[in-house]
């Protein structure tokens, strides 16, 4: 079995691009994480995909456990890889992401499961959290889905 760590594959993630307030005005939720990879760092909330596990399935369970919250439809919204690698260049975790997009419906945004806290944060407001590109890409992308 491949480690998540210094992987022989990818592993598959799944992350959810949760959307609560009026369109062209709607906050997006995002996480800090509190373990690695990326310990400290903003970003979505998501995780890993379990065997036998649908992806759709994956999504609402992760989006459940690390911040409390429900969307109801979900959209595939991105793709993305997310590849760290270590001083010698050796790929230290490679994560292939899938991103679905969905709006709120239930639950008080709360941090669990490996997550530190949980922001609602407005468009406007994005820069405060230094996401990645491929995050405010994704969200950007999602934002005009829905």
């Amino acid at each position: 079995m491949s480690s998540r760590e210094y992987p022989d594959r990818p592993w598959v993630g799944i992350g959810v691009i949760a959307f609560d307030g009026p369109p062209g005005a709607e906050r997006v939720l995002l996480v800090q994480r509190g373990k690695p990879p990326r310990l400290g760092l903003w970003s979505l909330p998501g995780g890993a995909q379990h065997l036998g596990e649908r992806a759709e399935a994956a999504a609402r369970r992760e989006l459940f456990e690390e911040t409390g919250i429900e969307v109801g439809a979900l959209e595939l919204a991105a793709v993305v890889d997310a590849i760290s690698r270590d001083e010698a260049d050796a790929v230290r975790f490679h994560y292939t992401i899938v991103d679905y997009c969905g709006r709120w419906t239930a639950g008080e945004a709360r941090p669990g499961d490996d997550v530190a806290a949980v922001a609602w944060a407005l468009p406007e407001e994005l820069p405060v959290f230094d996401l990645t590109p491929d995050v405010l890409r994704v969200i950007a992308f999602a934002r005009a889905r829905l």
